[in-house]
């Protein structure tokens, strides 16, 4: 019996070993997709490209983006348009194609934001949550009536918000929720969390599937506007999913920002006040592109020995806010510079795009499982997280 076990045990190892040595000899990386939050034409854009240009290459007009990435990772905006490129429709496949998701999202956006006026004068303008509420829940519900979790993805899905509760980031993950029913949470409350502008939504108070854990959610923006970060660190650090990934040299990263910034601020742009002082909402564009650009920087440091593997779509700041897929795929985004500035690249968006397709196409589909195969036993809960 003993013998059984350590051939077991030993064929086990094995396995590993030969898996590990596969991925490496056939050159196949880890692929990851990161959207940006702020919700400007740059990522819905960017995505419906992605998507018809992997069609084009392949020859399969059925083709989604999760069939060529192993992970999504999305902020804000970015967070709902990767939950619904991931989301699963009960069939293996997504429920919304790159161009369904971002109709929708522009379709349904002034009722996600649809403004109301509060308080004993009627001056503040908030969002109302009952609307963003109703919109999320019927972009999260399959036609057999179920409410999609965490759980239910084509592939594992990344969020990040911030919790008031323990003032400390919380990151959704489909890790989390394959482990146990007290880290899953339904996708339209993930969606709703960290997008809860503090300026624009009060905090969202939302509970696992178990009703174990609790989150009081604010904007995951405004610590993760970029999650590209956080997505490689998952990535390297969840062996479950992907034993094979020692470090970003089996990784290919493709970050959706947005708009940006422009590198020089006209004072209009910035809403200074006579004094010179800027106004509250600059601030916060501000601070969400410092954020975003810095983990830019950093992830272009880690990636620098292999600058191919990791492609950044980003705008110039000067952009129409209703800028389409032409003039997005156009335009040529910009790169920070370590030691301060930005410079314009030579590569239009369009063209970094198709570059990064033709090396997603050329290592085939991902073979990363569709769903969780098994129910792991955790350790007890520390403090609800």
């Amino acid at each position: 019996m003993e013998d059984l076990e350590l051939s077991k045990v030993t064929l086990e190892i094995f396995s590993k070993l030969e898996q590990k040595w596969l991925h490496h000899c056939d050159g196949k990386k880890t692929r990851i997709l990161s959207i940006d939050g702020g919700g400007g034409p740059v990522a819905g854009c960017s995505l419906i490209l992605l998507e018809d240009q992997i069609r084009a290459k392949t020859g399969d007009s059925q083709s989604r983006i999760s069939d060529y990435f192993d992970i999504i990772a999305g902020t804000g905006i970015g967070a709902l348009y990767a939950a619904m490129l991931a989301a699963d429709d009960g069939y293996g496949r997504p429920l919304y194609s790159a161009r369904e998701a971002v109709k929708f999202v522009e379709e349904k956006r002034s009722e996600l934001f649809k403004v109301k006026t509060v308080g004993v004068f009627r001056r503040r303008r908030r969002c109302s949550g009952t609307s963003a509420d109703k919109v999320l829940k019927e972009a999260f519900r399959r036609e057999d009536g179920k409410v999609v979790t965490l759980r239910d993805t084509c592939k594992p899905l990344l969020v990040p918000c911030y919790d008031l509760n323990s003032s400390a980031p919380f990151v959704f993950s489909r890790a989390g929720a394959s482990e146990s029913a007290s880290f899953d949470f339904e996708l339209w409350k993930v969606c709703r969390a960290t997008s809860a502008n503090p300026s624009l939504f009060k905090p969202f108070n939302l509970t696992s599937v178990d009703g174990k854990t609790s989150c009081l959610a604010i904007d995951g923006g405004l610590v993760m506007n970029n999650p590209a970060a956080a997505a490689v660190t998952h990535v390297l650090h969840n062996k479950r999913d992907f034993p094979t990934v020692t470090g970003v040299e089996d990784l290919l990263l493709l970050s959706l920002g947005n708009n940006g910034l422009p590198s020089s601020i006209p004072s209009a742009n910035l809403k200074l006040s006579p004094n010179r002082e800027c106004s509250v909402s600059s601030i916060v564009d501000i601070a969400l592109d410092g954020v975003s650009e810095t983990v830019d920087q950093m992830l272009g440091n880690a990636f620098c020995w292999n600058r191919n593997d990791y492609v950044r779509i980003q705008g110039n700041g000067y952009m129409s806010s209703g800028g389409g897929v032409t003039e997005v795929m156009e335009g040529r985004g910009v790169e920070s510079l370590p030691f301060g500035g930005k410079r314009l690249l030579t590569e239009t968006n369009g063209q970094r795009i198709a570059g990064f397709v033709q090396r997603l196409v050329a290592t085939g589909r991902s073979s990363l499982p569709p769903s969780p195969c098994k129910e792991t036993a955790v350790s007890p809960l520390v403090n609800g997280r």
